[in-house]
């Protein structure tokens, strides 16, 4: 597997520009998807020394599921633009490297038929839902209930989304519906379809904490709530019963004034305390960001736009790849590190870059 950088190119060379940009943008001027992965460069990480780490192991689990390392694939909608197979190919991707796929509800093709490609590969794989819940709680409830007949372990509610964020880049495309002959597979058959049978995915400005209470009564599954940014939204989170937290600005797509996720991480793990776990995704291009956000508190960090690239390129070997190269790193990492298990990473360990010095 080639680097990022060189994966992201050549994917750039063979999707739609329109595509690549779909993918590759951020809200506004950009400045919060960039900050995303500023924030892991201007940290290092402070080695130990003499410590045994022959037996070192990555291995973990989220809210019960198993997964071979801290890291898991964050949703990102419209697959079959990178690739024919879409999110089939996605899914058997992710299946082979053992960790946990959370499935958009954007996804080009439906959930049930992610969950059925990721157990060709392996029975026991584990695929979560992302949900936006939409102004008419019987759409709502339809989507969860597929995503239970799926086989789905989890929610993962995005939250950060009133409304669409403005993207410079898919306006200068014209890009805001999908190519004929592809739609959102999961809003298909759903009260407020149009004469395509697909309905659009809504955003609401009037979805509040009570609407997690009636999530709680509608199913079983954990809630992870996606999008938390500030310290009292995290008190609240864990006050209002959510299973987990999702420590995420969606990539920079939506508020550009939102900080990069890393630099908002330290205050929220203070907030929760432990009492639930935190994920993180955003910027994540190396395993060494992967241990830089476990060191200040995420239980298991999201990777996005590195998962597309490996798609674009190589389809379902491609994601495998990408996903087994960043398990190397962090292996590396830990052992230059003198870290044998997770649990040993802490915010002791890091520093700001150029501050040992």
């Amino acid at each position: 597997m080639t680097s990022l950088v060189a994966l992201e190119q050549q994917a750039k060379e063979l999707l739609e520009p329109a595509h690549y940009d779909f993918f590759a943008g951020g809200a506004g001027d950009e400045l919060a998807m960039a900050d995303n992965e500023q924030a892991f460069r201007r940290l290092a990480l402070l080695p130990r020394v003499l410590r045994d780490t022959t037996d070192r192991s990555i291995a973990t689990d989220l809210l019960g599921d198993p997964s071979t390392m801290p890291v898991f694939v964050s949703p990102t909608a419209f697959h079959r633009l990178a690739h024919q197979e879409g999110e089939r190919a996605t899914a058997r991707g992710v299946a082979a490297a053992g960790i946990v796929h959370i499935a958009s509800m954007a996804a080009t093709v439906a959930i049930d038929e992610v969950t059925t490609a990721a157990r060709e590969v392996d029975r026991d794989a584990r695929v979560w839902f992302q949900l936006y819940v939409q102004p008419e709680p019987e759409v709502t409830d339809e989507l969860i209930r597929r995503a239970e007949r799926a086989g789905c372990t989890a929610l993962v509610v995005t939250v950060d989304s009133p409304a669409l964020g403005h993207r410079a880049r898919d306006d200068h495309h014209n890009f805001h519906d999908l190519p004929a002959g592809m739609y959102a597979e999961n809003m298909r058959d759903l009260p407020g379809a149009t004469g395509s049978g697909v309905r659009r995915i809504a955003m609401s400005t009037e979805l509040t904490w009570d609407h997690l209470h009636r999530l709680h009564e509608k199913t079983r599954l954990p809630l992870v709530l996606k999008g938390i940014l500030h310290p009292g939204d995290a008190r609240l989170a864990v006050e209002h019963g959510a299973d987990a937290i999702l420590v995420s600005n969606h990539g920079g797509r939506q508020l550009d004034l939102a900080p990069a996720t890393l630099d908002a991480l330290p205050a929220i793990t203070t907030a929760v305390a432990g009492r639930i776990p935190i994920f993180l995704d955003g910027g994540v291009r190396r395993g060494s960001d992967v241990v830089l956000a476990l060191a200040l508190g995420a239980t298991a960090v999201g990777v996005g736009r590195p998962v597309l690239w490996g798609l674009t390129v190589g389809g379902a070997k491609g994601v495998t790849g990408v996903l087994d190269n960043l398990r190397a790193e962090i292996e590396h990492t830990l052992t230059l590190g003198g870290v044998a298990t997770l649990s040993k990473l802490n915010p002791s360990l890091v520093t700001t870059r150029g501050a040992a010095r």
